[in-house]
């Protein structure tokens, strides 16, 4: 699961811009993102730092895809070639996500009445483990995650807040991710499980990852960052009028 660690870019953004048209706001134009430039080096955690509504989910949510960038470039090193994300296919874009681009958000999304042990390991059957060094791996991350082994054949849908987080956090940690974006996975946790997502983290930072996160923690910050961006400045919001 280790990949080697050097100080080449894992990510390189350029220019990046996002914007919203407010449809039923007469066509209000809100600019989030503009001109947004930074990269970030294996084995290094770029922690995004900004007030509220500073466009911090934005970013990761444009990294990831789930937003179309209305400008510049996201360029990620997949299997050793840069991929422009900006633009890119959808299938070039799943491919990324399969084996290089991990993202950690805040809500489990799964399908209904699927087992927790099924559900976290998704993402290293996808990439052809055996199932049952999938399960070791899972039940390994459950166990350090503080989720009881009678409730890992149970559907997560049922589990209260903090315990659907924990299995969120295990599915990420799954597999090695040469690229991994992190929004907000301490928050809401008690001091225990905050610890396990740190030396989480860490571990992953030591494999050669290169992670941008949003902890609006600032121990947890802290403890991880390696550099910060600061969005204040970068979020400069504007409201313009379409047409």
């Amino acid at each position: 699961m280790v990949f080697e660690v050097c100080m080449n870019n894992l990510i390189e953004v350029s220019g990046l811009s996002k914007t919203f048209t407010l449809h039923q706001q007469h066509g209000v134009v809100l600019n989030v993102l503009s001109g947004l430039h930074f990269s970030v080096r294996a084995g290094e955690c770029l922690v995004l730092h900004g007030q509220s509504g500073a466009g911090k989910s934005t970013l990761l949510r444009t990294l990831y895809g789930n937003y179309l960038a209305a400008g510049g470039s996201i360029r990620v090193r997949h299997q050793n070639e840069w991929v422009e994300l900006v633009g890119a296919e959808p299938r070039q874009v799943l491919a990324v996500r399969r084996q290089t681009l991990g993202y950690v958000s805040q809500f489990l999304r799964v399908i209904p009445r699927v087992a927790t042990l099924d559900v976290v390991t998704e993402p290293a059957l996808a990439r052809g483990w055996s199932k049952a060094d999938a399960e070791a791996r899972a039940k390994s991350l459950l166990s350090r995650l503080n989720i009881p082994q009678a409730l890992w054949q149970l559907a997560p849908g049922t589990f209260s807040g903090g315990e659907q987080q924990r299995v969120n956090i295990a599915r990420g940690f799954m597999v090695a991710w040469p690229l991994m974006l992190l929004d907000e996975p301490t928050a809401s946790l008690d001091d225990a499980n905050r610890q396990v997502v740190l030396e989480l983290i860490d571990e992953a930072k030591a494999a050669g990852s290169a992670l941008i996160g949003i902890f609006h923690d600032r121990a947890a910050r802290e403890a991880v960052a390696d550099r910060y961006l600061d969005m204040s400045a970068a979020a400069q919001q504007e409201y313009v009028y379409a047409g």
